[in-house]
């Protein structure tokens, strides 16, 4: 599985242009099998290479001459509940993070809060980073969602492959920056419940398909 190593180790170098990412913080997996891919702990993305990828296994084991990501607990644990998630991206992106060290969650100040599942962004309870608590906050602020903030940390996201996964987590720190923006301005008028309801109706049938 040589191309999806690389394939990994290229969206974890987009991170830092993209805005998302500086030195080694943050991480990304994909689904490989019964297991997945992760970026190593501690590497800066710039150096990695194929052999640097470590394989784990649902059960907390892995494969490799690297450890793998301290966090691998909640990309773990979302491989193993949610069938459809094919890659996990963590990230410590400006506004997601001061949003997060508010511990708020984000309203449905615009509709493309929608894109991510619900009608708000959640923002999961704090809990030490590595740990498997964390996952299960993580976990219930992901509920039905595509996204979440983890609390004084940074922000979360699956997609169904690499290239959504990353798209997404570009979309919710513009997301979490606008927001930032326009509170700055005053309070933002929020979409009410039957708004966003149509507009995840609409979502529904959105794109190619």
């Amino acid at each position: 599985m040589a191309d999806l190593r690389a394939d990994l180790i290229a969206t974890a170098r987009a991170m830092q242009p993209a805005g998302l990412n500086r030195s080694t913080a943050g991480n990304v997996s994909v689904r490989s099998g019964d297991g997945f891919y992760i970026t190593p702990t501690g590497m800066a993305y710039g150096s990695l290479i194929e052999d640097d990828i470590p394989l784990m296994a649902l059960d907390g084991s892995h494969a490799g001459k690297r450890k793998p990501s301290s966090e691998w607990r909640f990309h773990r644990d979302l491989y193993a509940t949610r069938p459809e998630v094919g890659a996990v991206l963590h990230a410590h992106s400006p506004f997601a993070v001061s949003l997060a060290c508010l511990r708020l969650d984000i309203p449905p100040f615009h509709y493309m809060i929608a894109r991510f599942g619900g009608d708000t962004i959640r923002c999961a309870e704090y809990s030490i980073f590595g740990s498997e608590s964390l996952s299960t906050v993580a976990m219930a602020a992901m509920a039905g969602r595509k996204a979440c903030l983890l609390a004084n940390h940074g922000m979360l996201v699956a997609g169904r492959d690499l290239n959504e996964a990353l798209a997404l987590a570009i979309e919710l720190e513009e997301l979490c920056e606008q927001y930032w923006r326009a509170c700055q301005l005053g309070q933002p008028v929020l979409l009410s419940a039957e708004e966003m309801a149509a507009v995840l109706e609409k979502f529904k049938g959105y794109g190619q398909q």
